[in-house]
């Protein structure tokens, strides 16, 4: 309801400005030209996260104050904590960084927008900027319209600071020309009465404009032409720290529980940043005044002092902040925990990582990765094994000889609430990816995790047929039916043993390479195929009935298919190898049916 009401007021409020001034339309044209320059730097820039920036994010946050150092850094460049949030969001949900390290990078962030608060107050209002921003303006749309992804997003990014920079200075006229006619200063509010109005002032305006920096940079300009004075600008800093936690909460919406989770404690650190700075706002200026006089910086220059302010207390909001990040982070995981679903959903899969691409494929393999381990779960519990086959340095015959109790869970159930549920999110996400950016390596990766997640559902398709014998013959008196329904329990956890194995290897390490795996392609053939020969024989020795035969001949083949598909999911997503790499290992080694030529050809050598 208040979103809907939100824009009408919003239009009735500047139609009125426009009829009462015509400097306003001035100062509301340079907001305008502004935030336009904020999001072709924004579009600009997101066409360079395919891969630059997350590699550098991946070395860049394995502490927390790298992290934070990434966090100011990337907001300084790209002079937008609002696109650094969304990114974060982005790589957090994907699984790509750890809570602690997405809240540090926040945190750097907040640091990060006072440089544009220097950069305008120490440049901007000194300069004629339009004179600087007309070239941008021209070589910047030149460049839009060229097909190279790099020459268009360069394109993007300098027509943005040519917009930001024609921003500020339509702002700055307007303000100057408002100020010979009318004195907002008038309207000044002192002590904390003032401090909350103008504070509340600055959280509406961010809130509106959906940029702190666009609020900044309108209060500097406005106290550069003294149309408010030097402590309601610095409530408005306040209140425009605050209110740019609206953004984060905003690309928070549509993603996971660790996004909500960051965007919580995105809220928490600017309250308590803004109610510190809001409490101690008189002792601050103090500080500010003999800070500045240090700097060089003049008493009357109450520009640069506001820079100064909104440094200080961002500073100061990190260094209380900095000690309680653990014990927020507990907090947050205990308030906002990962619930157990009735029908499995993504927890790595949401639309913000359509802004980040390399982040949407890492997202998928991440998921991919948990379709698996989920399916393990159902495989195992449809084999009737007991989860520690996995975990015990016992051998596997032994742990499958023991597990003689069936473990009556309905598969069935388990498929389409789980497997099937999830493994269709999948699929869906990397459509709607593979229609917008994902091209040549990227559209390849995703391909490739497609497969490997249909390879994983046809996995657990073939336990799921296959288990309704296999629970028969478990129940049965049939010493002979089950030894060889344990023989295809066996062959299945051999596979998933070695690639549990594989996947555990040290980091750094090697792990699934298709060549290694060319020797249990050949035992699980040559097992197969003794299982296929031993079956005869046993109808002529009047072992085993033809009815009960002829469902294990049927159950061998689904054994089979099930662990080549366990096989050529492993094979994509635990290699270390990149796509390309893969692909290359894979073409030199055994596929199934040079597997089938090597067992059939008597002395070993397949067959030309």
């Amino acid at each position: 309801m208040f979103r809907r009401l939100l824009l009408p007021v919003i239009f009735l409020t500047l139609g009125y400005g426009f009829w009462l001034s015509e400097e306003f339309k001035t100062i509301a044209a340079g907001v305008a030209v502004f935030l336009f320059g904020m999001i072709s730097l924004e579009e600009g820039f997101k066409t360079f996260t395919g891969g630059t920036l997350e590699k550098i994010l991946r070395k860049s946050t394995s502490n927390t104050p790298k992290s934070m150092l990434f966090g100011v850094v990337t907001t300084s460049i790209m002079q937008s904590s609002s696109l650094v949030s969304v990114i974060t969001i982005s790589f957090l949900s994907a699984g790509l960084l750890e809570l602690t390290s997405a809240i540090g990078i926040i945190f750097g962030a907040n640091l990060g927008t006072t440089t544009g608060a220097w950069l305008v107050a120490g440049f901007g209002l000194k300069v004629n900027l339009s004179a600087y921003a007309m070239p941008m303006l021209v070589f910047g749309v030149i460049l839009m319209f060229q097909q190279a992804r790099h020459l268009k997003g360069s394109g993007y990014v300098l027509a943005g600071l040519g917009f930001l920079f024609l921003g500020i200075h339509y702002m700055k006229e307007g303000f100057d020309t408002f100020g010979q006619g009318i004195n907002l200063a008038e309207y000044a509010m002192t002590g904390y009465g003032g401090v909350f109005a103008f504070a509340g002032i600055g959280i509406l305006a961010t809130v509106v404009m959906q940029s702190s920096h666009a609020t900044l940079v309108l209060t500097l300009t406005a106290l550069a032409a003294q149309q408010i004075s030097y402590e309601n600008a610095l409530a408005i800093a306040i209140g425009s720290n605050i209110g740019t936690t609206i953004t984060a909460i905003i690309g928070a919406l549509g993603s996971g529980v660790n996004g909500r989770r960051l965007a919580v404690a995105h809220l928490v650190f600017n309250l308590s940043t803004g109610l510190i700075a809001i409490l101690g706002i008189f002792q601050l200026i103090i500080v500010v005044s003999w800070i500045s006089s240090r700097l060089g910086i003049t008493a009357d220059n109450y520009t640069l002092q506001l820079a100064v302010f909104h440094s200080l207390f961002n500073i100061i909001g990190i260094i209380v902040m900095l000690p309680l990040m653990g014990l927020l982070v507990k907090l947050l995981e205990k308030l906002m925990p990962i619930e157990e679903p009735e029908i499995e959903r993504p927890m790595y899969l949401n639309e913000s990582l359509e802004e980040v691409p390399d982040a949407a494929t890492e997202a998928v393999r991440n998921e991919t990765i948990r379709l698996y381990d989920i399916a393990v779960d159902v495989i195992t519990n449809g084999l009737s094994i007991q989860r520690e086959v996995f975990q015990s340095g016992k051998k596997a015959r032994y742990v499958i000889r023991k597990s003689k109790e069936v473990i009556d869970n309905d598969i069935e159930d388990l498929y389409e609430r789980k497997i099937k549920a999830l493994y269709g999110a999948i699929v869906e996400f990397i459509i709607h990816t593979r229609g917008g950016y994902a091209k040549g390596a990227l559209k390849e990766e995703l391909n490739a995790l497609r497969g490997a997640g249909q390879h994983v559902v046809e996995a657990v398709k073939g336990v799921k047929h296959l288990r309704k014998n296999l629970l028969r013959a478990l129940k049965s008196d049939n010493v002979y039916l089950i030894k060889e329904y344990n023989k295809l329990r066996f062959l299945i956890v051999r596979v998933l043993r070695e690639i549990e194995a594989s996947r555990s290897t040290p980091e750094g390490d090697t792990q699934v390479i298709p060549l290694q795996l060319d020797p249990l392609k050949l035992e699980i053939e040559e097992k197969i195929n003794g299982i296929s020969s031993g079956l005869d024989r046993s109808i002529r020795k009047n072992l085993v009935n033809v009815r009960s035969a002829t469902s294990l001949m049927n159950d061998i083949s689904y054994c089979k298919d099930t662990c080549w598909d366990l096989i050529e999911a492993g094979l994509v997503l635990f290699s270390s190898s990149n796509r390309v790499d893969q692909t290359a290992e894979q073409s030199v080694a055994l596929d199934e049916h040079e597997i089938a030529a090597i067992i059939e050809t008597p002395h070993g050598e397949p067959q030309p």
